[in-house]
């Protein structure tokens, strides 16, 4: 990609950059279908970004992952950001994959080395805090920012629609300039909200030697945007606590959104819960917690919350402090504020063995 319109803080330069250059991806992906069509071999390029398989969302939406591709292929490794870094363009690459019904002669093989820096820039370029100094990475951080025009935040924002008992009403949820983004989003293509941990990355020999000049400019602290902090159902008191967007960026406005992320079953519930963990929330909670959900999707499963980590097993395993039995489908509805706890309880299709105080615990370890 060209770096600096990716640099700039104006979000629709770099946007537009991000499309033209996809959109090129996808061509030549395609003249390489055509050529290898020609010769007899059967292939086809699944699309670089959009649009996706989307009939299960959010459950897996990509045919195949770009990045692990280019990772065994040798093309970069993927850096604290988590995205590929190139060894000589740096984070300032898009990918496509060409797939093949043929066996091949030679395979490509992983860099021996990787060349992210580690230099933490990415840390403090992101206006949420998804990318912890510790290299950990907090999913549920940035998808509910970076993606809050499409995909799950577009489907709260027709919830605020649908819900909404007036303009004014509406108007509290959605100001005048975040529904004109979405009008944006959907003419010309996903509006992403940041990609400040690409922009300000300095690994790459084509890219090392301004910052090796200017120490590693960052316009994005001037930026006088909207951040999007995940957690509408914070309390009030909760809300007036510094945020990472407030202490790193005291000039922006924060937007108290719900998280994109949600669960539509067991196991995206399963699946999903180490991406939505929130470890600084698990400060001292030291807790063992066994789930036996019954119904069509009936399962067993160990969630250990240790040293503000979360392991995910399959099965009960060890001693429960807390075990959770529950139908399936009414956990999930519970997940999405469908159904209340206290009817749930009431009703048995969730019963608690041990301290309902670790259930409260749970979920403050989670965005929503």
């Amino acid at each position: 990609m060209h770096r600096e319109p990716v640099r700039s803080p104006a979000r629709s330069v770099a946007n537009l950059e991000f499309h033209a250059a996809g959109h090129e991806l996808d061509e030549i992906a395609r003249r390489i279908v055509r050529a290898l069509e020609d010769r007899g071999v059967r292939a086809l390029n699944p699309a670089m970004a959009f649009p996706m398989e989307m009939d299960n969302f959010p459950e897996r939406a990509w045919i195949v992952s770009h990045k692990r591709v280019a990772e065994a292929a040798g093309l970069g490794k993927m850096g604290v950001h988590r995205s590929l870094i190139h060894p000589r363009f740096g984070s300032f690459v898009l990918l496509a994959t060409v797939l093949i019904g043929e066996a091949v002669e030679a395979h490509g093989r992983p860099l021996d080395f990787n060349p992210c820096f580690e230099c933490k820039l990415c840390v403090a370029a992101c206006p949420v805090g998804a990318i912890k100094p510790d290299g950990a990475f907090d999913f549920s951080a940035c998808l509910t920012h970076n993606y809050q025009q499409f995909m799950g935040g577009f489907v709260n924002f027709v919830e605020d629609v649908a819900g909404s008992r007036s303009v004014r009403d509406y108007r509290g949820k959605q100001s005048y300039a975040e529904t004109v983004t979405r009008w944006q989003s959907l003419a010309y293509g996903p509006n992403y909200n940041a990609a400040y941990c690409i922009a300000v990355c300095p690994a790459g020999e084509d890219v090392i030697g301004r910052y090796r000049e200017e120490q590693a400019p960052s316009p994005y602290r001037d930026r006088r945007s909207a951040d999007s902090e995940g957690g509408d159902d914070l309390s009030a008191r909760e809300r007036m606590r510094p945020t990472t967007s407030s202490r790193r960026f005291p000039h922006k406005r924060i937007r108290w959104v719900r998280p994109s992320a949600r669960a539509t079953s067991v196991r995206s519930f399963l699946r999903g819960a180490p991406l939505s963990f929130q470890s600084g929330k698990a400060a001292g909670l030291d807790a063992v917690y066994h789930f036996v959900f019954t119904g069509a999707e009936s399962c067993q499963a160990t969630l250990t919350i240790r040293d503000r980590r979360l392991d995910v097993r399959d099965g009960l395993q060890g001693v429960a402090d807390l075990t959770v039995t529950a139908d399936g489908r009414t956990w999930i509805r519970f997940l999405n504020k469908e159904v209340s706890l206290l009817r749930a309880l009431a009703t048995r299709a969730v019963r608690l063995k041990g301290p309902p105080r670790l259930l409260a615990a749970f979920g403050k370890c989670f965005p929503a």
